[in-house]
Protein backbone atom coordinates (compact mmCIF):
# COMPACT_ATOMS: atom_id res chain seq x y z
CA UNK A 1 0.00 0.00 0.00
CA UNK A 2 1.51 3.75 -1.05
CA UNK A 3 1.19 6.77 1.27
CA UNK A 4 -0.80 9.69 0.40
CA UNK A 5 -0.25 13.34 0.24
CA UNK A 6 1.82 14.47 3.64
CA UNK A 7 1.46 17.79 4.51
CA UNK A 8 3.83 19.51 7.28
CA UNK A 9 1.81 21.76 9.60
CA UNK A 10 2.24 22.75 12.63
CA UNK A 11 0.57 20.44 15.38
CA UNK A 12 -1.45 22.06 17.90
CA UNK A 13 1.09 21.81 20.68
CA UNK A 14 4.54 19.88 20.84
CA UNK A 15 4.27 16.65 20.57
CA UNK A 16 5.17 15.06 23.85
CA UNK A 17 9.03 13.20 23.17
CA UNK A 18 8.15 9.27 23.50
CA UNK A 19 5.69 6.89 24.13
CA UNK A 20 5.31 4.96 27.38
CA UNK A 21 2.99 4.47 30.70
CA UNK A 22 5.46 7.14 32.73
CA UNK A 23 4.42 10.22 30.33
CA UNK A 24 2.56 12.71 31.91
CA UNK A 25 -0.44 13.76 29.84
CA UNK A 26 -0.07 17.97 29.55
CA UNK A 27 -3.79 18.77 29.98
CA UNK A 28 -5.67 18.08 33.53
CA UNK A 29 -9.02 16.18 31.56
CA UNK A 30 -6.55 13.99 29.77
CA UNK A 31 -6.60 9.77 30.66
CA UNK A 32 -2.85 9.30 29.76
CA UNK A 33 -3.70 5.04 30.82
CA UNK A 34 -6.52 5.04 28.19
CA UNK A 35 -4.71 6.42 25.44
CA UNK A 36 -1.86 4.28 26.25
CA UNK A 37 -3.85 1.19 25.88
CA UNK A 38 -5.67 2.81 22.71
CA UNK A 39 -2.12 2.99 21.12
CA UNK A 40 -0.96 -0.56 22.08
CA UNK A 41 -4.58 -1.77 20.14
CA UNK A 42 -3.20 0.20 17.37
CA UNK A 43 0.20 -1.03 16.92
CA UNK A 44 -1.35 -4.61 17.54
CA UNK A 45 -3.89 -4.45 15.09
CA UNK A 46 -1.62 -2.46 12.36
CA UNK A 47 1.06 -5.01 12.93
CA UNK A 48 -1.35 -7.79 11.59
CA UNK A 49 -1.71 -5.59 8.11
CA UNK A 50 1.86 -4.79 7.81
CA UNK A 51 4.05 -7.79 7.23
CA UNK A 52 1.46 -8.56 4.45
CA UNK A 53 4.06 -6.99 1.34
CA UNK A 54 7.08 -8.26 2.68
CA UNK A 55 5.77 -11.63 3.23
CA UNK A 56 4.23 -11.84 -0.37
CA UNK A 57 7.35 -10.58 -1.70
CA UNK A 58 9.10 -12.92 -0.01
CA UNK A 59 7.05 -15.84 -1.29
CA UNK A 60 7.61 -14.65 -4.95
CA UNK A 61 11.80 -15.31 -4.11
CA UNK A 62 10.84 -18.88 -3.97
CA UNK A 63 7.96 -19.75 -6.42
CA UNK A 64 10.22 -21.73 -8.45
CA UNK A 65 11.82 -24.29 -6.00
CA UNK A 66 10.99 -27.62 -5.66
CA UNK A 67 9.91 -27.50 -1.99
CA UNK A 68 8.04 -24.50 -2.49
CA UNK A 69 4.16 -25.08 -0.90
CA UNK A 70 6.10 -26.45 2.15
CA UNK A 71 8.52 -23.33 2.22
CA UNK A 72 5.13 -20.80 1.75
CA UNK A 73 3.11 -22.11 4.07
CA UNK A 74 5.91 -21.99 6.86
CA UNK A 75 6.76 -18.34 5.93
CA UNK A 76 2.96 -17.27 6.17
CA UNK A 77 2.85 -18.70 9.21
CA UNK A 78 5.95 -17.68 10.96
CA UNK A 79 5.22 -14.23 9.51
CA UNK A 80 0.99 -13.80 9.57
CA UNK A 81 0.36 -16.45 11.63
CA UNK A 82 -2.05 -18.52 9.46
CA UNK A 83 -1.59 -20.52 5.97
CA UNK A 84 -2.53 -19.71 2.96
CA UNK A 85 -4.91 -21.26 0.34
CA UNK A 86 -3.56 -24.40 -1.34
CA UNK A 87 -5.01 -23.37 -4.70
CA UNK A 88 -3.13 -20.28 -5.20
CA UNK A 89 0.20 -22.15 -4.33
CA UNK A 90 0.24 -25.30 -6.12
CA UNK A 91 0.23 -24.02 -10.35
CA UNK A 92 2.83 -21.09 -9.47
CA UNK A 93 5.24 -22.94 -10.89
CA UNK A 94 3.21 -22.94 -14.30
CA UNK A 95 2.46 -18.99 -14.86
CA UNK A 96 3.91 -17.85 -11.64
CA UNK A 97 2.13 -16.37 -8.27
CA UNK A 98 -0.66 -14.69 -8.33
CA UNK A 99 0.03 -11.96 -5.88
CA UNK A 100 -2.85 -9.96 -6.26
CA UNK A 101 -5.10 -12.65 -5.03
CA UNK A 102 -3.08 -13.59 -2.62
CA UNK A 103 -2.41 -9.92 -1.08
CA UNK A 104 -6.39 -9.62 -1.19
CA UNK A 105 -6.76 -12.72 0.65
CA UNK A 106 -4.24 -11.53 3.37
CA UNK A 107 -6.10 -8.66 3.87
CA UNK A 108 -9.46 -10.58 4.57
CA UNK A 109 -7.68 -13.03 6.82
CA UNK A 110 -5.74 -10.46 8.75
CA UNK A 111 -9.43 -8.71 9.34
CA UNK A 112 -11.00 -11.93 10.39
CA UNK A 113 -8.26 -12.13 13.07
CA UNK A 114 -8.89 -9.07 14.15
CA UNK A 115 -12.26 -9.87 14.50
CA UNK A 116 -11.84 -13.31 16.35
CA UNK A 117 -9.46 -11.66 19.00
CA UNK A 118 -11.56 -8.87 19.09
CA UNK A 119 -12.88 -9.58 23.18
CA UNK A 120 -8.98 -9.91 23.95
CA UNK A 121 -7.62 -7.29 21.90
CA UNK A 122 -10.24 -4.24 23.13
CA UNK A 123 -10.67 -5.08 27.25
CA UNK A 124 -8.20 -2.83 28.39
CA UNK A 125 -9.81 0.29 27.04
CA UNK A 126 -13.27 -0.77 26.81
CA UNK A 127 -13.23 -1.04 30.45
CA UNK A 128 -11.47 2.49 31.52
CA UNK A 129 -13.35 4.76 28.45
CA UNK A 130 -15.53 6.74 30.41
CA UNK A 131 -18.67 7.34 28.03
CA UNK A 132 -20.37 3.97 28.60
CA UNK A 133 -24.17 3.50 27.86
CA UNK A 134 -24.43 4.49 31.89
CA UNK A 135 -23.57 8.10 30.63
CA UNK A 136 -25.74 8.64 28.16
CA UNK A 137 -28.47 7.31 29.60
CA UNK A 138 -28.29 9.60 32.78
CA UNK A 139 -28.24 12.38 29.37
CA UNK A 140 -32.05 11.51 28.73
CA UNK A 141 -31.37 8.61 25.72
CA UNK A 142 -31.98 5.43 25.17
CA UNK A 143 -30.46 4.97 21.67
CA UNK A 144 -27.93 7.28 19.89
CA UNK A 145 -27.73 6.15 15.92
CA UNK A 146 -24.45 7.53 14.57
CA UNK A 147 -24.40 8.32 10.74
CA UNK A 148 -20.60 9.11 10.10
CA UNK A 149 -19.10 9.15 6.35
CA UNK A 150 -17.58 5.79 5.16
CA UNK A 151 -14.26 7.24 4.79
CA UNK A 152 -11.81 4.85 6.26
CA UNK A 153 -10.15 7.88 8.41
CA UNK A 154 -13.67 8.14 10.38
CA UNK A 155 -13.72 4.07 11.16
CA UNK A 156 -12.18 4.86 15.05
CA UNK A 157 -15.11 7.10 15.42
CA UNK A 158 -17.17 5.57 18.55
CA UNK A 159 -13.69 4.40 20.74
CA UNK A 160 -11.27 6.84 20.10
CA UNK A 161 -12.24 10.10 18.83
CA UNK A 162 -15.40 9.85 21.00
CA UNK A 163 -14.28 7.61 23.05
CA UNK A 164 -17.89 6.22 23.47
CA UNK A 165 -17.96 2.45 24.13
CA UNK A 166 -20.29 0.28 21.48
CA UNK A 167 -22.93 -1.41 22.69
CA UNK A 168 -26.75 -1.80 20.74
CA UNK A 169 -27.42 1.45 22.68
CA UNK A 170 -24.29 3.28 20.62
CA UNK A 171 -23.82 2.40 17.43
CA UNK A 172 -22.26 3.79 13.94
CA UNK A 173 -23.96 3.07 10.02
CA UNK A 174 -21.62 4.83 7.47
CA UNK A 175 -22.43 6.61 4.46
CA UNK A 176 -20.75 8.09 1.76
CA UNK A 177 -20.47 11.77 3.18
CA UNK A 178 -22.95 10.73 5.94
CA UNK A 179 -25.90 11.06 3.23
CA UNK A 180 -27.73 8.06 5.52
CA UNK A 181 -31.43 6.43 4.22
CA UNK A 182 -34.02 8.39 5.94
CA UNK A 183 -36.48 5.88 5.48
CA UNK A 184 -34.35 2.77 7.11
CA UNK A 185 -33.56 5.77 9.95
CA UNK A 186 -37.26 6.21 10.28
CA UNK A 187 -37.27 2.09 10.50
CA UNK A 188 -34.58 1.63 12.88
CA UNK A 189 -35.96 4.67 15.09
CA UNK A 190 -39.67 3.22 15.12
CA UNK A 191 -38.18 -0.30 15.81
CA UNK A 192 -36.39 1.28 19.42
CA UNK A 193 -39.29 3.54 20.17
CA UNK A 194 -41.95 0.14 20.08
CA UNK A 195 -39.31 -1.40 22.05
CA UNK A 196 -39.68 1.29 24.35
CA UNK A 197 -43.04 1.21 24.86
CA UNK A 198 -43.57 -2.28 25.11
CA UNK A 199 -41.16 -2.38 28.26
CA UNK A 200 -38.33 -3.99 26.07
CA UNK A 201 -35.69 -0.99 27.38
CA UNK A 202 -36.30 -1.41 31.29
CA UNK A 203 -35.56 1.95 32.93
CA UNK A 204 -35.52 3.58 29.47
CA UNK A 205 -39.30 4.54 29.07
CA UNK A 206 -38.71 8.12 29.87
CA UNK A 207 -35.89 8.92 27.26
CA UNK A 208 -35.53 9.89 24.16
CA UNK A 209 -34.01 8.70 20.65
CA UNK A 210 -30.44 10.59 19.31
CA UNK A 211 -29.96 10.74 15.87
CA UNK A 212 -25.65 12.33 14.76
CA UNK A 213 -24.32 12.93 11.78
CA UNK A 214 -20.75 13.53 11.50
CA UNK A 215 -19.15 15.22 8.60
CA UNK A 216 -15.57 15.81 7.92
CA UNK A 217 -12.46 18.05 6.80
CA UNK A 218 -9.04 18.34 6.30
CA UNK A 219 -7.36 21.72 8.15
CA UNK A 220 -3.79 20.99 7.09
CA UNK A 221 -5.07 20.28 3.05
CA UNK A 222 -8.92 21.12 2.78
CA UNK A 223 -9.34 21.28 -0.84
CA UNK A 224 -7.65 18.04 -1.76
CA UNK A 225 -8.13 15.54 1.74
CA UNK A 226 -11.19 16.41 2.91
CA UNK A 227 -15.04 14.16 2.22
CA UNK A 228 -14.26 12.59 -1.58
CA UNK A 229 -18.53 12.25 -1.38
CA UNK A 230 -18.39 16.38 -1.38
CA UNK A 231 -15.24 16.92 -3.49
CA UNK A 232 -13.30 17.68 -0.65
CA UNK A 233 -15.91 21.13 0.32
CA UNK A 234 -16.37 21.17 3.81
CA UNK A 235 -19.06 23.55 4.16
CA UNK A 236 -20.93 21.14 1.26
CA UNK A 237 -20.31 18.24 3.68
CA UNK A 238 -21.79 20.24 6.52
CA UNK A 239 -25.11 21.78 5.30
CA UNK A 240 -26.36 18.13 3.50
CA UNK A 241 -25.72 16.32 6.98
CA UNK A 242 -27.32 19.00 8.18
CA UNK A 243 -30.09 18.66 5.74
CA UNK A 244 -30.05 15.25 6.42
CA UNK A 245 -30.99 15.54 9.93
CA UNK A 246 -33.63 18.22 9.22
CA UNK A 247 -35.65 15.85 6.81
CA UNK A 248 -35.40 12.72 9.10
CA UNK A 249 -36.76 15.16 11.74
CA UNK A 250 -39.54 16.40 9.16
CA UNK A 251 -40.46 12.88 8.42
CA UNK A 252 -40.89 11.74 11.52
CA UNK A 253 -43.33 14.43 12.30
CA UNK A 254 -44.99 14.77 9.53
CA UNK A 255 -45.73 10.59 9.29
CA UNK A 256 -46.37 10.45 13.52
CA UNK A 257 -47.14 13.68 14.57
CA UNK A 258 -45.38 16.35 15.92
CA UNK A 259 -43.00 16.16 18.74
CA UNK A 260 -42.42 12.55 17.48
CA UNK A 261 -38.96 13.54 16.17
CA UNK A 262 -36.05 12.38 17.58
CA UNK A 263 -33.25 15.07 19.36
CA UNK A 264 -30.19 15.90 16.67
CA UNK A 265 -27.00 16.30 16.67
CA UNK A 266 -24.15 17.03 14.28
CA UNK A 267 -20.49 16.78 14.67
CA UNK A 268 -17.51 17.59 12.34
CA UNK A 269 -14.30 15.77 12.50
CA UNK A 270 -11.14 17.37 11.26
CA UNK A 271 -9.38 14.01 10.67
CA UNK A 272 -5.78 15.45 10.19
CA UNK A 273 -5.80 16.06 14.36
CA UNK A 274 -9.24 14.48 15.23
CA UNK A 275 -10.67 17.21 16.97
CA UNK A 276 -13.95 17.76 17.01
CA UNK A 277 -16.56 20.38 16.11
CA UNK A 278 -19.83 19.69 17.73
CA UNK A 279 -23.25 21.54 15.87
CA UNK A 280 -25.39 21.70 18.93
CA UNK A 281 -29.26 22.58 18.85
CA UNK A 282 -31.39 25.20 20.52
CA UNK A 283 -34.26 24.56 23.18
CA UNK A 284 -36.24 23.73 19.80
CA UNK A 285 -34.26 21.40 18.66
CA UNK A 286 -32.87 23.02 15.55
CA UNK A 287 -29.25 23.46 15.17
CA UNK A 288 -27.33 26.46 12.88
CA UNK A 289 -24.38 25.32 11.90
CA UNK A 290 -22.69 28.50 12.63
CA UNK A 291 -23.27 28.04 16.27
CA UNK A 292 -20.66 25.33 18.02
CA UNK A 293 -17.83 24.64 20.32
CA UNK A 294 -14.30 23.21 18.91
CA UNK A 295 -12.48 21.02 21.28
CA UNK A 296 -9.13 21.20 19.20
CA UNK A 297 -9.48 25.39 20.66
CA UNK A 298 -10.42 24.24 23.96
CA UNK A 299 -7.54 21.96 24.37
CA UNK A 300 -5.10 25.13 23.27
CA UNK A 301 -6.74 27.87 25.46
CA UNK A 302 -6.86 25.44 28.73
CA UNK A 303 -3.78 23.57 28.75
CA UNK A 304 -2.26 23.75 31.98
CA UNK A 305 -5.25 24.37 34.68
CA UNK A 306 -6.71 21.90 36.76
CA UNK A 307 -9.69 19.57 36.18
CA UNK A 308 -11.93 22.14 38.33
CA UNK A 309 -11.03 25.01 36.33
CA UNK A 310 -10.88 23.01 32.60
CA UNK A 311 -13.64 21.92 33.15
CA UNK A 312 -15.58 25.51 33.79
CA UNK A 313 -13.42 26.38 31.04
CA UNK A 314 -15.69 24.56 28.58
CA UNK A 315 -18.96 24.72 30.14
CA UNK A 316 -18.73 28.89 29.83
CA UNK A 317 -16.85 28.26 26.38
CA UNK A 318 -20.40 26.31 25.51
CA UNK A 319 -22.40 29.35 27.44
CA UNK A 320 -20.47 31.68 25.03
CA UNK A 321 -21.77 29.48 22.17
CA UNK A 322 -25.14 29.55 22.96
CA UNK A 323 -25.54 33.21 23.80
CA UNK A 324 -23.40 33.91 20.47
CA UNK A 325 -26.18 34.13 18.16
CA UNK A 326 -29.15 36.57 19.29
CA UNK A 327 -31.53 35.25 16.76
CA UNK A 328 -31.24 31.33 18.85
CA UNK A 329 -34.35 30.48 20.30
CA UNK A 330 -33.34 29.46 23.69
CA UNK A 331 -30.15 27.41 25.26
CA UNK A 332 -30.54 23.40 24.67
CA UNK A 333 -31.69 20.78 27.22
CA UNK A 334 -29.66 20.09 30.21
CA UNK A 335 -29.48 16.38 29.31
CA UNK A 336 -27.88 17.71 25.50
CA UNK A 337 -25.70 19.97 27.21
CA UNK A 338 -24.17 17.04 29.27
CA UNK A 339 -23.68 14.97 26.62
CA UNK A 340 -21.89 17.95 24.25
CA UNK A 341 -19.80 18.41 27.33
CA UNK A 342 -18.58 14.68 27.97
CA UNK A 343 -18.15 14.73 24.09
CA UNK A 344 -15.46 17.72 24.21
CA UNK A 345 -13.55 16.62 27.83
CA UNK A 346 -13.58 12.95 26.43
CA UNK A 347 -11.65 14.01 23.03
CA UNK A 348 -9.31 16.01 24.37
CA UNK A 349 -7.24 12.87 25.48
CA UNK A 350 -7.74 11.52 21.72
CA UNK A 351 -5.98 15.16 20.57
CA UNK A 352 -3.13 13.66 22.98
CA UNK A 353 -3.42 11.02 21.95
CA UNK A 354 -2.44 12.13 18.08
CA UNK A 355 0.16 14.45 19.70
CA UNK A 356 2.05 11.93 22.06
CA UNK A 357 1.97 9.08 19.17
CA UNK A 358 1.06 10.97 16.03
CA UNK A 359 3.65 13.72 16.53
CA UNK A 360 0.79 16.15 16.63
CA UNK A 361 -0.64 15.27 13.41
CA UNK A 362 -1.58 11.91 11.66
CA UNK A 363 1.76 11.48 8.68
CA UNK A 364 -0.69 9.94 6.31
CA UNK A 365 -3.27 12.46 6.51
CA UNK A 366 -5.25 11.38 3.41
CA UNK A 367 -7.15 7.71 2.96
CA UNK A 368 -4.66 4.11 3.72
CA UNK A 369 -7.22 1.96 3.97
CA UNK A 370 -6.77 -1.75 3.52
CA UNK A 371 -10.54 -2.77 2.13
CA UNK A 372 -13.60 -2.20 0.89
CA UNK A 373 -16.32 -3.68 3.05
CA UNK A 374 -19.78 -3.54 1.50
CA UNK A 375 -23.14 -4.77 2.57
CA UNK A 376 -23.44 -3.83 6.46
CA UNK A 377 -20.27 -3.51 8.64
CA UNK A 378 -18.15 -5.72 11.33
CA UNK A 379 -18.58 -3.73 14.46
CA UNK A 380 -15.73 -5.71 16.07
CA UNK A 381 -12.83 -3.28 14.34
CA UNK A 382 -12.38 0.27 15.34
CA UNK A 383 -9.52 1.95 14.15
CA UNK A 384 -8.31 4.63 11.77
CA UNK A 385 -8.19 3.63 8.01
CA UNK A 386 -8.28 -0.23 8.16
CA UNK A 387 -11.21 -0.13 5.51
CA UNK A 388 -14.12 1.91 3.85
CA UNK A 389 -17.47 1.28 4.48
CA UNK A 390 -20.21 0.92 1.70
CA UNK A 391 -23.37 -0.11 3.64
CA UNK A 392 -25.84 -1.24 0.87
CA UNK A 393 -29.27 -3.06 0.43
CA UNK A 394 -28.58 -3.65 -3.15
CA UNK A 395 -25.77 -2.52 -5.61
CA UNK A 396 -27.70 -0.18 -7.19
CA UNK A 397 -28.79 1.97 -4.27
CA UNK A 398 -25.60 2.22 -3.23
CA UNK A 399 -23.71 2.92 -6.26
CA UNK A 400 -22.52 6.36 -5.15
CA UNK A 401 -21.21 5.36 -2.19
CA UNK A 402 -19.30 1.65 -4.11
CA UNK A 403 -18.07 4.37 -7.15
CA UNK A 404 -16.68 6.44 -4.19
CA UNK A 405 -14.36 3.68 -2.62
CA UNK A 406 -13.60 1.97 -5.91
CA UNK A 407 -12.18 5.77 -6.78
CA UNK A 408 -10.27 5.60 -3.46
CA UNK A 409 -8.51 2.61 -4.25
CA UNK A 410 -7.62 2.92 -7.67
CA UNK A 411 -5.42 5.25 -6.43
CA UNK A 412 -4.23 3.24 -3.63
CA UNK A 413 -4.06 -0.23 -5.31
CA UNK A 414 -4.90 -0.13 -8.98
CA UNK A 415 -2.03 2.74 -9.34
CA UNK A 416 0.24 0.13 -7.90
CA UNK A 417 -1.04 -3.09 -9.51
CA UNK A 418 -2.97 -4.65 -7.35
CA UNK A 419 -6.14 -5.75 -6.74
CA UNK A 420 -9.11 -3.58 -4.75
CA UNK A 421 -10.47 -6.13 -1.97
CA UNK A 422 -14.24 -6.13 -1.43
CA UNK A 423 -15.61 -7.74 1.12
CA UNK A 424 -18.95 -8.46 1.42
CA UNK A 425 -20.54 -8.55 4.79
CA UNK A 426 -24.03 -9.32 5.71
CA UNK A 427 -25.69 -10.16 9.56
CA UNK A 428 -28.62 -12.83 10.30
CA UNK A 429 -30.50 -14.21 13.40
CA UNK A 430 -29.74 -17.56 14.27
CA UNK A 431 -33.37 -17.37 15.97
CA UNK A 432 -34.84 -16.97 12.62
CA UNK A 433 -34.84 -20.30 10.49
CA UNK A 434 -33.84 -20.39 7.73
CA UNK A 435 -31.69 -17.14 7.78
CA UNK A 436 -28.21 -18.28 7.33
CA UNK A 437 -29.16 -19.90 3.98
CA UNK A 438 -31.05 -16.97 2.79
CA UNK A 439 -28.26 -14.41 3.74
CA UNK A 440 -25.25 -16.48 1.83
CA UNK A 441 -27.78 -16.10 -1.07
CA UNK A 442 -28.13 -12.49 -0.95
CA UNK A 443 -24.37 -12.02 -0.42
CA UNK A 444 -23.86 -14.03 -3.25
CA UNK A 445 -26.31 -11.85 -5.29
CA UNK A 446 -24.35 -8.71 -4.29
CA UNK A 447 -21.03 -10.17 -5.26
CA UNK A 448 -21.87 -11.21 -8.37
CA UNK A 449 -23.83 -7.66 -9.23
CA UNK A 450 -20.09 -5.78 -8.24
CA UNK A 451 -18.71 -8.00 -10.28
CA UNK A 452 -21.08 -6.81 -12.87
CA UNK A 453 -20.62 -2.99 -11.97
CA UNK A 454 -16.88 -3.26 -12.35
CA UNK A 455 -16.49 -5.69 -14.77
CA UNK A 456 -13.20 -4.67 -16.54
CA UNK A 457 -11.62 -4.57 -13.15
CA UNK A 458 -12.93 -8.11 -12.12
CA UNK A 459 -12.06 -9.42 -15.62
CA UNK A 460 -8.63 -8.30 -15.37
CA UNK A 461 -8.20 -9.57 -12.39
CA UNK A 462 -8.32 -6.05 -10.26
CA UNK A 463 -11.24 -6.53 -8.15
CA UNK A 464 -11.32 -9.69 -5.43
CA UNK A 465 -14.37 -10.26 -3.83
CA UNK A 466 -15.18 -11.90 -0.78
CA UNK A 467 -17.97 -13.55 1.57
CA UNK A 468 -18.75 -13.18 5.20
CA UNK A 469 -21.79 -13.74 7.22
CA UNK A 470 -22.15 -13.17 11.25
CA UNK A 471 -24.68 -13.87 13.36
CA UNK A 472 -26.68 -11.22 15.30
CA UNK A 473 -27.26 -12.63 18.14
CA UNK A 474 -24.88 -15.95 18.37
CA UNK A 475 -21.09 -16.52 18.22
CA UNK A 476 -20.61 -16.98 14.77
CA UNK A 477 -18.53 -13.93 13.21
CA UNK A 478 -17.37 -13.40 9.87
CA UNK A 479 -17.02 -16.55 8.43
CA UNK A 480 -15.65 -16.99 5.02
CA UNK A 481 -18.11 -18.93 2.77
CA UNK A 482 -16.16 -19.92 0.46
CA UNK A 483 -13.88 -21.73 3.07
CA UNK A 484 -17.23 -24.24 3.65
CA UNK A 485 -17.94 -24.74 0.52
CA UNK A 486 -14.48 -26.23 -0.04
CA UNK A 487 -14.55 -28.25 2.71
CA UNK A 488 -17.61 -30.12 2.46
CA UNK A 489 -16.33 -30.82 -1.06
CA UNK A 490 -13.54 -32.55 0.73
Amino acid sequence: MTENLMVKTEPLVEPISAAGSNQVSKHSLVDPELNEFLYIYEELVRSRFSAITNTLKTLSIYQHELDFVTRAQRIALDQLHYELPLSLLEDSWVSGLNLRALHSYCIFRSFKECVAKARFDQASWRERIALHTSFIHSCGYHTVNISSCADGRLQGLLSFILRLVPSESIYVKSYAGAMFNIEEDIVNWAHRELERLTGGLPGDEDKNYLKIAVYHYSSSNPAHQGCAAHGSDTEKALKSALERLNELRAAINNTYGRGAAPDILLIGVDTDIDSIRVHFPDVSGDINPDRYIDSGKIYQESIGMDQETARMYISDALDKAESGLSSEKGKMAAGMRSLVVGLVEANLSQIEFVIQYHAGRYRVIGHNERFICAGESMNELHLRNKYYFAHLNTVEEAAVHLDVGVKIFTELNIKHGLAIPILVHYHYSSRVPGARERVIQRCRRVKAAIESRYSKLHERGLLNCQIAISDKVGTERCTFIEDEVKVAEH
